[in-house]
């Protein structure tokens, strides 16, 4: 006797496939990201940090850059760190793996804050910062 297979239950086996799936992704990613051993730089062996950047403030190509740890507003909705050169803001984002992306160089990635401002810096080539303007 053959069973005759509806459209129905193969989708709902599909269904149960994907959900499970992407249940148990999340999971295995944490589990090897918390496997990844650590040198004593604060750094995995991705090269990526792991731990909250440090504040800065100081003098880079003649332009005073400052970062700092925020707890409010908008910038600790995007990685809890505020970034300024020369007093205008530069907005920054951390990213899911640790790494941290600008508006000034967008598709390179960098392991803190300061290795990022001091590339924004080198970007801009002595260009005035224009901060990012929300209505």
């Amino acid at each position: 006797m053959s069973k005759n297979v509806t459209r129905r239950v193969v989708l709902r086996g599909t269904a149960i496939a994907v959900a499970g799936a992407a249940l148990a992704a999340p999971a295995a990613m944490a589990a090897t990201r918390a496997a990844m051993p650590m040198d004593h730089s604060g750094m995995d062996h991705t090269g990526h940090g792991s731990h909250d950047p440090q504040p800065f403030d100081e003098v880079y190509q003649g332009r005073r850059i400052v970062g700092a740890p925020v707890t409010g507003g908008h910038e600790a909705h995007h990685g809890g760190f505020a970034v300024t050169i020369d007093g205008k803001e530069l907005h920054v984002m951390r990213n899911a793996d640790g790494t941290w992306i600008s508006v000034i160089n967008h598709y390179q990635t960098f392991a803190d804050p300061l290795s990022l401002t001091r590339a924004a810096v080198e970007k801009l080539q002595g260009a005035v910062l224009v901060p990012i303007t929300t209505s």
